[in-house]
Protein backbone atom coordinates (compact mmCIF):
# COMPACT_ATOMS: atom_id res chain seq x y z
CA UNK A 1 0.00 0.00 0.00
CA UNK A 2 1.30 3.22 -0.66
CA UNK A 3 1.97 6.23 1.53
CA UNK A 4 -1.12 8.20 2.48
CA UNK A 5 -0.55 12.08 3.02
CA UNK A 6 -3.08 13.46 5.05
CA UNK A 7 -3.33 17.12 5.63
CA UNK A 8 -5.86 18.93 7.89
CA UNK A 9 -6.55 23.15 7.16
CA UNK A 10 -5.68 24.16 10.39
CA UNK A 11 -7.09 27.60 9.50
CA UNK A 12 -9.34 29.63 12.62
CA UNK A 13 -12.36 28.99 10.32
CA UNK A 14 -11.90 25.41 9.32
CA UNK A 15 -10.14 24.43 12.85
CA UNK A 16 -13.63 26.12 14.74
CA UNK A 17 -15.89 24.59 12.09
CA UNK A 18 -15.19 20.84 12.79
CA UNK A 19 -11.27 20.02 12.15
CA UNK A 20 -10.46 20.59 15.69
CA UNK A 21 -12.62 17.11 15.86
CA UNK A 22 -11.45 15.59 12.78
CA UNK A 23 -8.16 15.92 13.57
CA UNK A 24 -8.41 13.79 16.75
CA UNK A 25 -11.17 10.93 14.73
CA UNK A 26 -7.87 10.97 12.17
CA UNK A 27 -5.51 10.78 15.32
CA UNK A 28 -6.97 8.09 16.98
CA UNK A 29 -8.20 6.10 13.96
CA UNK A 30 -4.20 5.91 12.85
CA UNK A 31 -3.58 4.57 16.48
CA UNK A 32 -6.42 2.36 17.12
CA UNK A 33 -5.52 0.42 13.57
CA UNK A 34 -1.43 0.71 13.80
CA UNK A 35 -1.07 2.79 10.29
CA UNK A 36 0.93 5.16 12.13
CA UNK A 37 3.89 4.09 9.96
CA UNK A 38 1.73 4.16 6.36
CA UNK A 39 0.16 7.78 7.18
CA UNK A 40 1.67 10.88 7.23
CA UNK A 41 -0.50 13.89 9.29
CA UNK A 42 0.15 17.74 9.24
CA UNK A 43 -1.48 20.47 9.46
CA UNK A 44 -1.97 23.36 7.13
CA UNK A 45 -2.62 27.37 7.23
CA UNK A 46 -5.62 28.72 5.76
CA UNK A 47 -5.83 27.04 1.93
CA UNK A 48 -8.28 30.11 0.88
CA UNK A 49 -11.23 27.77 1.16
CA UNK A 50 -13.03 28.47 3.41
CA UNK A 51 -16.60 28.92 2.30
CA UNK A 52 -16.12 24.63 1.44
CA UNK A 53 -14.71 23.88 4.61
CA UNK A 54 -13.94 22.31 7.07
CA UNK A 55 -11.36 20.54 4.64
CA UNK A 56 -9.03 18.07 4.74
CA UNK A 57 -6.59 16.62 2.01
CA UNK A 58 -5.32 12.67 1.49
CA UNK A 59 -2.66 12.60 -1.22
CA UNK A 60 -3.71 15.64 -3.25
CA UNK A 61 -7.43 15.13 -3.12
CA UNK A 62 -9.08 18.01 -1.45
CA UNK A 63 -12.02 16.88 0.66
CA UNK A 64 -14.71 19.78 1.72
CA UNK A 65 -17.65 20.08 4.15
CA UNK A 66 -15.94 17.19 6.18
CA UNK A 67 -17.84 16.19 9.41
CA UNK A 68 -17.29 13.15 11.91
CA UNK A 69 -19.18 10.63 9.89
CA UNK A 70 -17.39 11.82 6.78
CA UNK A 71 -14.09 12.06 8.01
CA UNK A 72 -13.80 8.08 9.27
CA UNK A 73 -15.61 7.38 5.59
CA UNK A 74 -12.99 8.59 4.15
CA UNK A 75 -10.03 6.78 5.80
CA UNK A 76 -12.09 3.40 5.47
CA UNK A 77 -11.94 4.04 1.85
CA UNK A 78 -8.26 5.17 1.15
CA UNK A 79 -7.15 2.83 3.42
Amino acid sequence: MAKLNITVCMGSSCFARGNARNLELIESYIKDNGVDAEIDLSGTRCEGKCAKGPNIFINGIEYNEVNEEKVLEILRKVN
